[in-house]
């Protein structure tokens, strides 16, 4: 499986990550949830004021969010030989900064968190119901382990 991930910075704080780390968070979730094809997701990094806007219009709530997901959907007679386009991350660097400090977070390790679960929801994974939450959050703890990051719920956290 080959992911590519085109990162869109329009909103620069000194705790964003590279896109180097974003894509490899991006990837590592995509490799453990998806079972086979080459894909492409776009992630993008914004202020609190596009999100905002974006959360208001998308989901009816209007304020500012860590991540939002928009996924692609299927795309009928979608040539085999090119990746298959998985959605949109939208991540709000000044919402993860805060979020990071007010829960005693590394801010890399709450970005990787943040990444995987917005690329999980790309595949469909959703917290909807209690059952649902379980297993979108035990596969994010899951592949944050295996990549050194502690579990990000531990404390009873929940970041959406």
């Amino acid at each position: 499986m080959s992911v590519q991930v085109d990162v869109q910075r329009a909103a620069e704080e000194d705790t964003v990550p590279d896109d180097d780390f974003v894509a490899a968070w991006v990837t590592r979730a995509l490799e453990a949830a998806r079972e086979a094809g080459d894909c492409e997701v776009s992630v993008r990094i914004v202020d609190a004021g596009e999100i905002r806007t974006l959360n208001r219009d998308y989901r009816g709530k209007d304020q500012p969010t860590n991540v939002l997901s928009f996924p692609a959907g299927d795309v009928a007679g979608w040539p085999g030989d090119v990746p298959e386009p998985l959605g949109d991350i939208v991540i709000c660097a000044r919402v993860v900064q805060d979020e990071s400090a007010r829960q005693g977070k590394a801010i890399p390790d709450h970005w990787a968190h943040l990444l995987v679960h917005g690329a999980l929801h790309l595949l469909g994974y959703d917290h909807q119901s209690e059952t649902d939450a379980e297993v979108m959050e035990a596969l994010e703890t899951a592949i944050l382990r295996a990549h050194g990051v502690d579990d990000p719920y531990g404390a009873g956290t929940k970041n959406c």
